[in-house]
C-alpha cells in the first residue's frame, strides 16, 4: 500500500479523531470535517494529546499534525480522497444523508466506509448509485488503541474494494477482519453481547452480584483472551471436552431473544451507569474516572507488549 494517500474522515468526534490519527500516523494525508465548529476547532489538539499519550515525541507529533487538514465541508474533505471513513452518530437517516453528499463529491473510485457498531451497512448504503465501492469498517473505541477493525461486505461490495480496505488498514498497523455477511453486530459485538446477556442474567436471577461477575471475568478467562481466542481454547482443551461441557451447561444459559427486563428496569429508573452515578453498580465521579484511566493505561501497556 502506497504512503501519502488522501484519506477523508467525516466526523471529528471520539471515533473520528482516532481514525484520523491512525491514518496520519501511518503516513497518509488526512482531511477531516465535522458539522460542529467546536469539534473542528478542537480536533487537532485532541489528536496531539492522544499522540503524546502514545509516547510520540513533540517533533513527531508536529510532523503528524502537518498531515491533517481540517475542512469546513464534506465536499472539501472528500473531493480527492482515496477512501472516506464516516464517523457520524448512530442514526440511519443521518448516515444516509451524509453518504449521499459524499458520493456526489468524491471520486468514482473512492472507497466509502461507514463506521458503526451494529447498524446494517446494507441499509446505510442502499441509496447509493455505486454501492459496489461501499462497505463497513467497525473501529473499536478507542480507535487508535484497539487493533481490530471489522471490514463488512454488503451484497454489492466488490472484492477489489474489500481487498483495498483490508490492505489500507493492515498497512496502518490495524488488525482487519473480513465480515463476509452483513449481520447485526458483525462479529465482535455478537460475541461481546452474548457474554453480556449471560452476565446480566446471572445478576437478575440472584446467582451473584454485578461485582462478582466482573471479578470472575477479569480474574480468569479474561486474562487469556488477548492471546487465546475461544475456538483456540476449545481446540486446546479438546472438542470432546467442549462438547461435554456444552451438553451440561448450554441448556441453562440465558436464551431470551429480547433485552433483559432487569436492564430495562435500570434504564427506566434513570440508572444509566457511570454517567448517572449508578447502573449495575454505584459510581462516584472519582471511581468512574479512575476506571476510564485504568482501561486506557492497560490498553497502552498491552499494545506495547503485544506489539513487540
Amino acid at each position: 500500500m502506497k504512503k501519502n494517500l488522501q484519506i477523508a474522515v467525516v466526523g471529528a468526534g471520539l471515533m473520528g479523531h482516532g481514525v484520523a490519527l491512525t491514518m496520519a500516523r501511518a503516513g497518509h494525508y488526512v482531511t477531516i470535517t465535522d458539522p460542529m465548529e467546536a469539534a473542528r476547532a478542537s480536533v487537532a489538539a485532541r489528536i496531539g494529546e492522544s499522540l503524546g499519550l502514545l509516547g510520540e515525541p513533540p517533533a513527531a507529533v508536529a510532523k503528524i499534525l502537518k498531515r491533517i487538514e481540517i475542512c469546513e465541508t464534506v465536499q472539501g474533505a472528500v473531493a480527492e480522497a482515496f477512501a472516506v471513513f464516516e464517523a457520524a452518530p448512530e442514526k440511519l437517516d443521518l448516515k444516509r444523508e451524509i453518504f449521499a453528499r459524499i458520493e456526489a463529491a468524491a471520486p468514482r473510485a473512492c472507497i466509502l466506509a461507514s463506521n458503526t457498531s451494529v447498524m446494517p451497512i446494507t441499509q446505510i448504503m442502499a441509496g447509493l448509485k455505486h454501492p459496489d465501492r461501499a462497505l463497513g469498517t467497525h473501529w473499536w473505541n478507542p480507535a487508535h488503541l484497539i487493533p481490530l477493525v471489522e471490514v463488512v461486505r454488503t451484497e454489492w461490495t466488490q472484492d477489489a474494494s474489500m481487498e483495498a480496505m483490508v490492505a489500507l488498514l493492515a498497512d496502518a498497523g490495524k488488525t482487519p477482519v473480513r465480515v463476509e455477511r452483513d449481520v447485526p453486530g458483525f462479529i465482535g459485538n455478537r460475541l461481546q453481547h452474548a457474554l453480556w446477556r449471560e452476565a446480566v442474567s446471572l445478576v437478575e436471577r440472584g446467582i451473584c452480584d454485578a461485582e462478582s461477575v466482573d471479578t470472575v471475568v477479569k480474574s480468569c478467562f479474561g486474562r487469556r483472551l488477548a492471546v487465546l481466542g475461544p475456538l483456540e481454547n476449545a481446540d486446546l482443551v479438546g472438542t470432546d471436552l467442549t462438547l461435554d461441557i456444552h451438553t451440561t451447561v448450554l441448556a441453562d444459559l440465558e436464551a431470551r431473544q429480547g433485552p433483559s427486563p432487569y436492564l430495562e428496569t435500570l434504564v427506566a429508573a434513570g440508572k444509566l451507569g457511570m454517567k448517572s452515578g449508578e447502573g449495575f453498580r454505584r459510581w462516584t465521579p472519582e471511581q468512574a474516572q479512575a476506571t476510564r484511566a485504568r482501561v486506557a493505561k492497560h490498553l497502552q501497556k498491552l499494545e506495547g507488549i503485544l506489539g513487540d
